[in-house]
Protein backbone atom coordinates (compact mmCIF):
# COMPACT_ATOMS: atom_id res chain seq x y z
CA UNK A 1 0.00 0.00 0.00
CA UNK A 2 1.33 3.45 -0.86
CA UNK A 3 2.71 6.01 1.53
CA UNK A 4 -0.13 8.36 0.61
CA UNK A 5 -2.57 6.09 2.41
CA UNK A 6 -1.00 6.57 5.82
CA UNK A 7 -2.90 9.07 7.94
CA UNK A 8 -2.43 11.36 10.89
CA UNK A 9 -5.59 9.69 12.22
CA UNK A 10 -3.32 6.74 13.05
CA UNK A 11 -0.41 8.80 14.30
CA UNK A 12 1.67 7.61 17.25
CA UNK A 13 4.86 8.58 19.01
CA UNK A 14 7.46 6.02 20.11
CA UNK A 15 9.90 6.95 22.85
CA UNK A 16 13.05 5.03 21.92
CA UNK A 17 16.20 4.37 23.88
CA UNK A 18 18.89 4.02 21.22
CA UNK A 19 22.38 2.71 21.82
CA UNK A 20 24.84 5.48 21.05
CA UNK A 21 26.42 3.77 18.07
CA UNK A 22 26.72 4.96 14.48
CA UNK A 23 23.79 3.94 12.24
CA UNK A 24 21.42 2.77 14.98
CA UNK A 25 18.67 5.30 14.31
CA UNK A 26 18.97 4.66 10.58
CA UNK A 27 18.01 1.04 11.30
CA UNK A 28 14.79 2.28 12.94
CA UNK A 29 13.92 4.38 9.89
CA UNK A 30 14.71 1.46 7.59
CA UNK A 31 12.35 -0.81 9.55
CA UNK A 32 9.56 1.77 9.26
CA UNK A 33 10.23 2.27 5.55
CA UNK A 34 10.10 -1.48 4.92
CA UNK A 35 6.55 -1.53 6.33
CA UNK A 36 5.62 1.67 4.40
CA UNK A 37 5.08 3.74 7.52
CA UNK A 38 5.51 7.51 7.37
CA UNK A 39 8.04 8.84 9.92
CA UNK A 40 7.68 12.45 10.98
CA UNK A 41 9.05 14.60 13.78
CA UNK A 42 12.12 13.42 15.73
CA UNK A 43 12.93 14.99 19.11
CA UNK A 44 15.92 14.23 21.35
CA UNK A 45 14.67 13.86 24.92
CA UNK A 46 18.03 13.23 26.58
CA UNK A 47 21.43 11.77 25.80
CA UNK A 48 24.45 10.34 27.59
CA UNK A 49 27.54 8.44 26.52
CA UNK A 50 25.72 5.11 26.21
CA UNK A 51 22.24 6.03 24.95
CA UNK A 52 20.08 8.63 23.29
CA UNK A 53 16.38 8.81 24.07
CA UNK A 54 14.34 10.07 21.13
CA UNK A 55 10.64 10.62 20.45
CA UNK A 56 9.74 9.55 16.92
CA UNK A 57 6.31 10.30 15.43
CA UNK A 58 4.97 7.92 12.77
CA UNK A 59 1.79 7.90 10.66
CA UNK A 60 0.30 4.48 9.92
CA UNK A 61 -2.63 3.19 7.86
CA UNK A 62 -4.60 1.66 10.70
CA UNK A 63 -4.19 0.14 14.17
CA UNK A 64 -2.77 -3.15 12.85
CA UNK A 65 -0.23 -1.32 10.71
CA UNK A 66 0.85 0.82 13.68
CA UNK A 67 1.32 -2.25 15.87
CA UNK A 68 3.33 -3.98 13.15
CA UNK A 69 5.69 -0.98 12.98
CA UNK A 70 6.16 -0.91 16.76
CA UNK A 71 6.82 -4.68 16.84
CA UNK A 72 9.37 -4.37 14.04
CA UNK A 73 11.26 -1.61 15.88
CA UNK A 74 11.19 -3.63 19.10
CA UNK A 75 13.04 -6.45 17.34
CA UNK A 76 16.04 -4.25 16.51
CA UNK A 77 18.97 -5.11 18.76
CA UNK A 78 20.16 -2.05 20.64
CA UNK A 79 16.74 -0.31 20.47
CA UNK A 80 14.35 -0.27 23.43
CA UNK A 81 10.80 1.00 22.97
CA UNK A 82 10.16 2.74 26.27
CA UNK A 83 6.67 3.98 25.54
CA UNK A 84 4.13 4.32 22.72
CA UNK A 85 1.62 7.20 22.74
CA UNK A 86 -1.39 7.36 20.44
CA UNK A 87 -1.47 11.05 19.45
CA UNK A 88 -5.17 10.97 18.60
CA UNK A 89 -6.14 9.68 22.06
CA UNK A 90 -3.79 12.16 23.72
CA UNK A 91 -5.55 15.01 21.91
CA UNK A 92 -8.90 13.86 23.33
CA UNK A 93 -7.81 13.48 26.97
CA UNK A 94 -10.23 15.43 29.18
CA UNK A 95 -12.33 16.41 26.16
CA UNK A 96 -11.54 18.99 23.49
CA UNK A 97 -13.69 21.99 24.48
CA UNK A 98 -14.50 24.09 27.55
CA UNK A 99 -16.58 27.08 28.61
CA UNK A 100 -14.70 30.28 29.40
CA UNK A 101 -16.01 33.44 31.04
CA UNK A 102 -16.08 36.59 28.92
CA UNK A 103 -16.03 38.79 32.02
CA UNK A 104 -13.52 38.08 34.83
CA UNK A 105 -15.12 37.85 38.28
CA UNK A 106 -12.40 39.66 40.18
CA UNK A 107 -14.35 42.19 42.25
CA UNK A 108 -17.47 42.23 44.44
CA UNK A 109 -19.06 44.82 42.11
CA UNK A 110 -18.63 42.59 39.06
CA UNK A 111 -20.07 39.62 40.93
CA UNK A 112 -23.09 41.68 41.97
CA UNK A 113 -23.74 42.73 38.37
CA UNK A 114 -23.07 39.34 36.74
CA UNK A 115 -25.07 37.40 39.32
CA UNK A 116 -27.37 38.33 42.15
CA UNK A 117 -28.70 40.91 42.79
CA UNK A 118 -27.99 42.77 39.51
CA UNK A 119 -28.87 39.88 37.22
CA UNK A 120 -32.50 40.03 38.38
CA UNK A 121 -33.03 43.26 36.44
CA UNK A 122 -31.86 41.57 33.24
CA UNK A 123 -34.12 38.56 33.90
CA UNK A 124 -37.15 40.83 34.22
CA UNK A 125 -36.21 42.75 31.08
CA UNK A 126 -36.28 39.45 29.14
CA UNK A 127 -39.51 38.42 30.88
CA UNK A 128 -41.14 41.65 29.69
CA UNK A 129 -39.66 41.34 26.18
CA UNK A 130 -38.50 37.78 25.30
CA UNK A 131 -36.72 39.07 22.19
CA UNK A 132 -34.12 40.63 24.47
CA UNK A 133 -32.77 37.11 25.11
CA UNK A 134 -31.11 37.49 21.71
CA UNK A 135 -29.04 40.43 22.88
CA UNK A 136 -28.64 39.88 26.63
CA UNK A 137 -27.71 36.17 26.69
CA UNK A 138 -25.54 33.67 24.83
CA UNK A 139 -28.57 32.65 22.75
CA UNK A 140 -27.56 34.99 19.90
CA UNK A 141 -24.34 33.06 19.28
CA UNK A 142 -25.15 29.54 20.48
CA UNK A 143 -25.79 26.36 18.54
CA UNK A 144 -26.92 23.02 19.97
CA UNK A 145 -25.19 20.09 18.25
CA UNK A 146 -27.75 17.33 18.78
CA UNK A 147 -27.35 13.60 18.15
CA UNK A 148 -28.67 10.25 19.28
CA UNK A 149 -25.51 8.46 18.13
CA UNK A 150 -27.25 6.27 15.56
CA UNK A 151 -25.25 7.20 12.43
CA UNK A 152 -21.84 8.36 13.59
CA UNK A 153 -19.32 8.80 10.76
CA UNK A 154 -18.99 5.40 9.09
CA UNK A 155 -19.32 3.65 12.46
CA UNK A 156 -23.10 3.39 12.55
CA UNK A 157 -25.19 3.13 15.72
CA UNK A 158 -22.58 3.45 18.48
CA UNK A 159 -24.73 5.33 20.98
CA UNK A 160 -24.75 8.84 22.47
CA UNK A 161 -21.72 8.49 24.75
CA UNK A 162 -19.48 7.18 21.97
CA UNK A 163 -20.74 10.01 19.74
CA UNK A 164 -19.45 12.68 22.15
CA UNK A 165 -15.94 13.02 20.61
CA UNK A 166 -17.49 13.80 17.22
CA UNK A 167 -19.88 16.35 18.70
CA UNK A 168 -17.01 17.99 20.59
CA UNK A 169 -15.06 18.13 17.34
CA UNK A 170 -18.02 19.77 15.62
CA UNK A 171 -18.18 22.34 18.40
CA UNK A 172 -14.47 23.05 17.92
CA UNK A 173 -15.01 23.73 14.22
CA UNK A 174 -17.88 26.11 14.95
CA UNK A 175 -15.69 28.08 17.35
CA UNK A 176 -12.49 28.01 15.33
CA UNK A 177 -13.91 29.00 11.98
CA UNK A 178 -17.02 31.07 12.79
CA UNK A 179 -16.59 32.11 16.45
CA UNK A 180 -19.86 30.37 17.32
CA UNK A 181 -20.34 28.75 20.75
CA UNK A 182 -21.62 25.24 20.11
CA UNK A 183 -22.56 22.66 22.72
CA UNK A 184 -22.74 18.86 22.34
CA UNK A 185 -26.18 17.50 23.24
CA UNK A 186 -26.12 13.69 23.10
CA UNK A 187 -29.53 12.17 23.77
CA UNK A 188 -30.07 8.70 25.27
CA UNK A 189 -33.11 7.92 23.12
CA UNK A 190 -33.87 6.84 19.57
CA UNK A 191 -37.51 7.87 19.75
CA UNK A 192 -38.48 10.52 17.23
CA UNK A 193 -41.00 11.94 19.68
CA UNK A 194 -38.49 12.11 22.53
CA UNK A 195 -35.80 13.75 20.38
CA UNK A 196 -38.22 16.35 19.05
CA UNK A 197 -39.45 17.15 22.55
CA UNK A 198 -35.94 17.27 24.04
CA UNK A 199 -34.77 19.77 21.41
CA UNK A 200 -37.90 21.88 21.88
CA UNK A 201 -37.38 21.91 25.64
CA UNK A 202 -33.77 23.14 25.40
CA UNK A 203 -34.32 25.51 22.45
CA UNK A 204 -34.84 28.73 24.49
CA UNK A 205 -31.10 28.82 25.18
CA UNK A 206 -29.97 28.45 21.56
CA UNK A 207 -30.01 30.53 18.41
CA UNK A 208 -29.96 27.48 16.13
CA UNK A 209 -29.87 23.68 16.15
CA UNK A 210 -27.43 21.47 14.25
CA UNK A 211 -28.74 17.91 14.00
CA UNK A 212 -25.87 15.48 13.59
CA UNK A 213 -25.37 11.76 12.95
CA UNK A 214 -29.03 10.73 13.26
CA UNK A 215 -29.92 7.77 11.07
CA UNK A 216 -32.33 7.87 8.14
CA UNK A 217 -35.25 7.88 7.70
CA UNK A 218 -35.90 9.20 11.25
CA UNK A 219 -33.66 12.21 10.61
CA UNK A 220 -36.07 13.49 7.94
CA UNK A 221 -39.09 13.48 10.26
CA UNK A 222 -37.12 14.93 13.19
CA UNK A 223 -35.84 17.81 11.11
CA UNK A 224 -39.18 18.55 9.47
CA UNK A 225 -41.05 18.57 12.77
CA UNK A 226 -38.51 20.78 14.50
CA UNK A 227 -38.43 23.19 11.56
CA UNK A 228 -42.21 23.55 11.75
CA UNK A 229 -42.38 23.81 15.56
CA UNK A 230 -39.40 26.09 16.35
CA UNK A 231 -38.69 29.70 15.40
CA UNK A 232 -34.92 29.14 15.09
CA UNK A 233 -32.97 27.41 12.29
CA UNK A 234 -32.79 23.61 12.40
CA UNK A 235 -30.21 22.14 10.04
CA UNK A 236 -29.25 18.48 9.64
CA UNK A 237 -25.66 18.90 8.53
CA UNK A 238 -25.21 15.31 7.32
CA UNK A 239 -27.85 16.12 4.74
CA UNK A 240 -27.56 19.75 3.82
CA UNK A 241 -23.93 20.53 4.67
CA UNK A 242 -22.75 17.71 2.44
CA UNK A 243 -25.19 18.75 -0.28
CA UNK A 244 -24.04 22.37 -0.26
CA UNK A 245 -20.38 21.45 -0.68
CA UNK A 246 -21.18 18.84 -3.36
CA UNK A 247 -23.03 21.50 -5.34
CA UNK A 248 -20.12 23.91 -4.93
CA UNK A 249 -17.67 21.28 -6.20
CA UNK A 250 -20.01 20.41 -9.08
CA UNK A 251 -20.34 24.05 -10.16
CA UNK A 252 -16.57 24.37 -10.36
CA UNK A 253 -16.14 20.99 -12.08
CA UNK A 254 -18.60 22.07 -14.75
CA UNK A 255 -16.45 25.10 -15.54
CA UNK A 256 -13.60 22.72 -16.37
CA UNK A 257 -15.61 20.34 -18.55
CA UNK A 258 -17.59 23.22 -20.07
CA UNK A 259 -21.05 21.87 -19.27
CA UNK A 260 -24.17 23.13 -17.48
CA UNK A 261 -26.07 21.32 -14.74
CA UNK A 262 -29.22 20.79 -16.84
CA UNK A 263 -27.11 18.88 -19.40
CA UNK A 264 -25.71 16.36 -16.93
CA UNK A 265 -26.67 12.79 -16.31
CA UNK A 266 -25.99 12.24 -12.61
CA UNK A 267 -25.85 8.99 -10.64
CA UNK A 268 -25.91 9.05 -6.84
CA UNK A 269 -25.00 5.92 -4.87
CA UNK A 270 -26.71 6.08 -1.51
CA UNK A 271 -30.31 7.03 -0.77
CA UNK A 272 -29.94 7.92 2.88
CA UNK A 273 -29.85 11.38 4.45
CA UNK A 274 -26.92 12.66 2.40
CA UNK A 275 -28.04 11.09 -0.89
CA UNK A 276 -31.54 12.57 -0.72
CA UNK A 277 -30.25 16.03 0.27
CA UNK A 278 -27.62 16.05 -2.48
CA UNK A 279 -30.29 15.11 -5.00
CA UNK A 280 -32.54 17.96 -3.90
CA UNK A 281 -29.65 20.43 -3.84
CA UNK A 282 -28.43 19.52 -7.33
CA UNK A 283 -31.98 19.73 -8.65
CA UNK A 284 -32.47 23.11 -6.97
CA UNK A 285 -29.30 24.20 -8.77
CA UNK A 286 -30.72 23.14 -12.14
CA UNK A 287 -30.03 19.39 -12.55
CA UNK A 288 -32.74 17.50 -14.45
CA UNK A 289 -31.48 13.94 -14.86
CA UNK A 290 -30.57 12.37 -11.50
CA UNK A 291 -30.70 8.64 -10.77
CA UNK A 292 -30.35 7.54 -7.13
CA UNK A 293 -29.32 4.00 -6.28
CA UNK A 294 -29.66 2.04 -3.06
CA UNK A 295 -28.57 -1.52 -2.29
CA UNK A 296 -31.22 -2.86 -4.69
CA UNK A 297 -30.14 -0.62 -7.56
CA UNK A 298 -31.77 2.33 -9.30
CA UNK A 299 -34.77 3.88 -7.55
CA UNK A 300 -37.50 4.19 -10.13
CA UNK A 301 -41.26 4.32 -10.39
CA UNK A 302 -41.16 0.60 -11.15
CA UNK A 303 -40.28 -0.05 -7.50
CA UNK A 304 -43.37 1.69 -6.14
CA UNK A 305 -45.14 1.13 -3.77
CA UNK A 306 -42.43 -0.89 -1.99
CA UNK A 307 -40.44 2.17 -0.87
CA UNK A 308 -40.34 4.27 2.30
CA UNK A 309 -41.43 7.91 2.15
CA UNK A 310 -38.04 9.43 1.27
CA UNK A 311 -37.33 6.87 -1.46
CA UNK A 312 -40.86 7.22 -2.79
CA UNK A 313 -40.15 10.94 -3.19
CA UNK A 314 -37.04 10.04 -5.19
CA UNK A 315 -39.05 7.66 -7.36
CA UNK A 316 -41.60 10.38 -8.16
CA UNK A 317 -39.16 13.26 -8.64
CA UNK A 318 -35.98 11.80 -10.14
CA UNK A 319 -34.93 9.29 -12.79
CA UNK A 320 -36.91 10.81 -15.69
CA UNK A 321 -35.78 8.01 -18.02
CA UNK A 322 -37.05 5.42 -15.51
CA UNK A 323 -33.68 3.61 -15.49
CA UNK A 324 -33.66 0.30 -13.61
CA UNK A 325 -31.10 -2.30 -12.68
CA UNK A 326 -27.85 -2.29 -10.71
CA UNK A 327 -25.67 0.73 -9.98
CA UNK A 328 -23.26 -0.25 -12.74
CA UNK A 329 -26.11 -0.25 -15.26
CA UNK A 330 -27.15 3.23 -14.16
CA UNK A 331 -23.65 4.57 -14.85
CA UNK A 332 -24.04 4.09 -18.62
CA UNK A 333 -23.69 7.53 -20.23
CA UNK A 334 -23.48 9.37 -16.89
CA UNK A 335 -21.30 12.48 -16.52
CA UNK A 336 -21.20 12.74 -12.71
CA UNK A 337 -21.04 10.02 -10.07
CA UNK A 338 -21.60 10.94 -6.42
CA UNK A 339 -21.01 8.21 -3.84
CA UNK A 340 -22.37 8.60 -0.30
CA UNK A 341 -22.73 4.94 0.50
CA UNK A 342 -19.92 2.58 1.47
CA UNK A 343 -16.40 1.36 0.73
CA UNK A 344 -15.36 -0.46 -2.43
CA UNK A 345 -18.75 -0.22 -4.10
CA UNK A 346 -17.56 0.07 -7.70
CA UNK A 347 -14.60 -0.96 -9.83
CA UNK A 348 -12.67 1.10 -12.31
CA UNK A 349 -14.10 -0.97 -15.14
CA UNK A 350 -17.61 0.27 -14.25
CA UNK A 351 -16.51 3.86 -14.81
CA UNK A 352 -15.75 3.04 -18.45
CA UNK A 353 -19.49 3.04 -19.08
CA UNK A 354 -19.74 6.72 -18.23
CA UNK A 355 -19.56 9.56 -20.75
CA UNK A 356 -16.33 11.44 -21.51
CA UNK A 357 -14.82 13.88 -18.99
CA UNK A 358 -16.04 11.78 -16.08
CA UNK A 359 -16.53 13.53 -12.73
CA UNK A 360 -16.19 11.15 -9.78
CA UNK A 361 -17.08 12.20 -6.23
CA UNK A 362 -16.42 9.10 -4.07
CA UNK A 363 -17.28 10.46 -0.63
CA UNK A 364 -17.65 7.44 1.67
CA UNK A 365 -15.28 7.93 4.58
CA UNK A 366 -12.72 6.75 5.50
CA UNK A 367 -12.74 4.26 2.60
CA UNK A 368 -14.46 5.63 -0.52
CA UNK A 369 -16.64 3.78 -3.03
CA UNK A 370 -13.56 3.49 -5.24
CA UNK A 371 -10.00 4.37 -4.26
CA UNK A 372 -8.57 7.35 -6.14
CA UNK A 373 -5.68 5.24 -7.46
CA UNK A 374 -8.14 2.89 -9.15
CA UNK A 375 -10.44 5.64 -10.42
CA UNK A 376 -7.71 7.99 -11.69
CA UNK A 377 -7.19 6.34 -15.14
CA UNK A 378 -10.89 6.83 -15.95
CA UNK A 379 -11.72 10.16 -14.29
CA UNK A 380 -11.20 13.69 -15.56
CA UNK A 381 -12.05 15.07 -12.11
CA UNK A 382 -11.89 13.18 -8.83
CA UNK A 383 -12.91 14.16 -5.30
CA UNK A 384 -13.21 12.30 -1.99
CA UNK A 385 -14.17 13.03 1.59
CA UNK A 386 -10.59 12.46 2.73
CA UNK A 387 -8.00 15.07 3.63
CA UNK A 388 -5.06 13.10 2.19
CA UNK A 389 -6.19 13.44 -1.44
CA UNK A 390 -6.93 16.56 -3.51
CA UNK A 391 -10.48 17.95 -3.60
CA UNK A 392 -11.76 17.05 -0.15
CA UNK A 393 -15.51 17.61 -0.07
CA UNK A 394 -15.85 18.55 3.57
CA UNK A 395 -19.00 19.72 5.38
CA UNK A 396 -16.81 22.11 7.36
CA UNK A 397 -16.54 24.30 4.27
CA UNK A 398 -20.26 24.94 4.63
CA UNK A 399 -21.79 24.80 8.07
CA UNK A 400 -19.67 27.39 9.95
CA UNK A 401 -20.46 30.12 7.44
CA UNK A 402 -24.07 28.97 6.99
CA UNK A 403 -24.78 29.18 10.72
CA UNK A 404 -22.78 32.40 11.07
CA UNK A 405 -24.93 34.03 8.40
CA UNK A 406 -28.16 32.65 9.87
CA UNK A 407 -27.28 33.85 13.37
CA UNK A 408 -26.20 37.27 12.08
CA UNK A 409 -29.60 37.68 10.43
CA UNK A 410 -31.37 36.09 13.40
CA UNK A 411 -33.02 33.84 10.83
CA UNK A 412 -36.00 31.64 11.60
CA UNK A 413 -34.82 28.97 9.17
CA UNK A 414 -32.08 27.97 6.74
CA UNK A 415 -34.02 27.78 3.50
CA UNK A 416 -33.16 26.56 0.01
CA UNK A 417 -32.11 30.00 -1.19
CA UNK A 418 -29.68 30.33 1.72
CA UNK A 419 -28.14 26.94 0.93
CA UNK A 420 -27.80 27.76 -2.77
CA UNK A 421 -26.15 31.05 -1.84
CA UNK A 422 -23.70 29.16 0.39
CA UNK A 423 -22.79 26.73 -2.39
CA UNK A 424 -22.16 29.51 -4.89
CA UNK A 425 -20.08 31.42 -2.34
CA UNK A 426 -17.89 28.38 -1.66
CA UNK A 427 -17.39 27.79 -5.39
CA UNK A 428 -16.59 31.47 -5.87
CA UNK A 429 -13.70 31.32 -3.39
CA UNK A 430 -11.62 29.80 -6.19
CA UNK A 431 -10.79 32.12 -9.06
CA UNK A 432 -10.78 30.98 -12.70
CA UNK A 433 -6.98 31.26 -12.66
CA UNK A 434 -6.73 28.97 -9.62
CA UNK A 435 -9.34 26.43 -10.73
CA UNK A 436 -7.98 23.05 -11.87
CA UNK A 437 -8.86 19.37 -11.83
CA UNK A 438 -7.06 19.04 -8.48
CA UNK A 439 -8.38 22.28 -6.96
CA UNK A 440 -12.18 22.31 -7.09
CA UNK A 441 -13.03 23.56 -3.60
CA UNK A 442 -11.10 25.85 -1.27
CA UNK A 443 -9.10 24.69 1.70
CA UNK A 444 -10.83 24.51 5.05
CA UNK A 445 -8.17 26.94 6.27
CA UNK A 446 -8.90 29.53 3.57
CA UNK A 447 -9.89 32.54 5.66
CA UNK A 448 -12.15 33.92 2.94
CA UNK A 449 -14.57 30.98 3.02
CA UNK A 450 -16.56 31.59 6.22
CA UNK A 451 -16.98 35.38 5.77
CA UNK A 452 -18.05 34.99 2.15
CA UNK A 453 -20.49 32.17 2.92
CA UNK A 454 -21.86 34.04 5.94
CA UNK A 455 -22.37 37.20 3.92
CA UNK A 456 -24.14 35.32 1.11
CA UNK A 457 -26.38 33.39 3.53
CA UNK A 458 -27.25 36.52 5.50
CA UNK A 459 -28.17 38.38 2.30
CA UNK A 460 -30.36 35.47 1.17
CA UNK A 461 -32.07 35.40 4.59
CA UNK A 462 -33.05 39.05 4.21
CA UNK A 463 -34.08 38.60 0.57
CA UNK A 464 -36.37 35.65 1.38
CA UNK A 465 -37.85 37.14 4.56
CA UNK A 466 -36.24 34.59 6.88
CA UNK A 467 -34.32 37.29 8.84
CA UNK A 468 -35.80 38.68 12.06
CA UNK A 469 -33.04 41.21 12.75
CA UNK A 470 -33.44 44.59 11.12
CA UNK A 471 -31.18 45.01 8.14
CA UNK A 472 -28.08 46.95 9.29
Amino acid sequence: MSLAQTSVSYSFTMRLQVENRFGMFARVLAAIAKLKGDPGAVDVVRADKRHKVRDLTVNARDDAHAQAIVDSVRRIKGITVLHVSDRVFLLHLGGKIRIQNKVPLTTRDTLSMAYTPGVARVCMAIHDDPQKANTLTIKQNSVAVVTDGTAVLGLGDIGPKAAMPVMEGKAMLFKQFADIDAYPVCLATKSVEDIVNAVKWISPGFGAVNLEDISAPRCFEIEQRLKSELDIPVFHDDQHGTAVVVLAATLNALKLVKKKLPELRIVIAGAGAAGVAITKMLMAGGARDVVCCDRKGAISRRRLPDLDASKAWLAHNTNPRNVSGALEDSLKGAHLFVGVSGPGLIKGSALKKMARDRIIFALANPVPEIMPEEAAPYARILATGRSDYPNQINNALGFPGIFRGALNARATEINEAMKLAAARAIAGCITEEELSEEYLVPSLFNRDVVPRVAQAVEAAAYKTGAAKRRRP
